[in-house]
């Protein structure tokens, strides 16, 4: 036998045969929540808005969006991101999102890391101390700023698309439950907002399985009771998840968000478009002004600073233009390849 070296070396320089598909990607995590970016391997995906070419990679390649998101290559709370050149003159490029459901309309923690990932590998020049980078996403443009030292974003912050409180104080049946209250809130994709505490569930990595669960049970109740109605898009009118609410564990940390998304997916950050969503439901009330800071913490203890920067109108609702910062990490690429007969091709999901 060849020496390890020698062996590892072959590994290294295989190329699979021809038939199999290739497809390339980076990955990056924002608060401890994946990105992974898919560079090269997909098809065109065809529209002339993202929201059709959302529906587009769907009716099509929805196999692929299985195969990088499931196992074995993915995970249940895998995320992604087809980057994508943009529909609007306004915008640099635009992108989609992947989830072990399908596809969102908006994603913070994913803005966050693009923008970084753009930056640090000079995909994008970067300029001192800022460069601005505008994104088009399935609900709207927004708009990234990066700060930038020494060749590394240090932080980056978004204004996001315009979010309104929907429903204020409502209340829902959830088997098991009982009668919950909630507020419906939209940053990008509607959320609905529940105190932890009222719901029974602690906030915290052992009451993983719990979170869950009962947010699964809470979103499932408010589907079947209350119309989720976007103003202008019906591809944007669907509940995209349900996030918990409860005091920080952080010393001089505002509050704690959990978010359950998708077929029950865990946002390890705070949720970029969620705490977009609260921004707007806490101006709606009157507990925050234009400009005050809140800083809120994820499952991990990661950490987002959201504030309204300016309020608008949307529609029939008051609104208001967030925004949410946060920091991102580069944390590796890979090259996957799909056998045409393997009968896991397209992925699989156990939790």
């Amino acid at each position: 036998m060849n020496s390890v070296s020698k062996v590892l070396e072959v590994i290294h320089s295989w190329n699979p045969p021809e038939g199999w598909q290739k497809i390339s990607v980076l990955d990056a995590h924002t608060g401890g929540e994946p990105l992974r970016i898919v560079l090269a391997g997909l098809p065109e995906m065809k529209g002339d808005t993202v929201l059709e070419r959302r529906t587009f990679m769907k009716n099509n390649f929805d196999h692929l969006r299985r195969a990088l998101m499931f196992e074995p290559r993915g995970h249940a709370d895998q995320y992604g991101a087809v980057v994508m050149p943009h529909c609007s003159p306004d915008a640099d490029f635009s992108v989609l999102f992947l989830h072990n459901e399908g596809y969102s309309t908006m994603c913070g923690h994913a803005i966050i890391a693009l923008t970084t990932v753009m930056l640090e590998t000079g995909a994008v020049e970067m300029q001192y101390p800022e460069t601005t980078l505008r994104i088009e996403v399935p609900s709207g443009i927004v708009t990234a700023m990066a700060e930038c030292r020494h060749g590394r974003v240090t932080n980056v912050r978004f204004h996001n698309v315009p979010s309104f409180a929907s429903m204020l104080g409502e209340k829902v049946h959830v088997p098991g439950l009982g009668q919950i209250t909630f507020d419906l809130g939209f940053g990008g994709a509607f959320y609905a907002y529940v105190d932890a505490k009222a719901c029974g569930v602690r906030m915290v990595p052992q009451h993983y399985r719990d979170l869950i669960e009962v947010g699964k049970a809470i979103k499932k109740a408010i589907i079947e009771n209350f119309p989720i109605i976007h103003p202008f898009e019906k591809d944007l009118s669907f509940l995209y998840g349900t996030i918990f609410l409860g005091p920080a564990m952080t010393p001089g940390v505002d509050s704690r968000n959990v978010c359950i998304f998708a077929d029950g997916e865990v946002d390890r950050s705070p949720t970029g478009s969620g705490v977009a969503g609260r921004m707007a439901i806490h101006h709606a009330k009157g507990e925050l002004k234009i400009g005050q800071k809140m800083t809120i913490e994820s499952l991990l203890g990661s950490v987002f600073t959201g504030s309204v920067v300016e309020t608008t109108t949307f529609g029939p609702y008051e609104a208001v233009i967030p925004q949410v910062e946060g920091q991102a990490w580069i944390s590796g690429t890979a090259k996957f390849y799909i056998d045409p007969n393997d009968p896991f091709k397209e992925g699989f999901i156990l939790r």
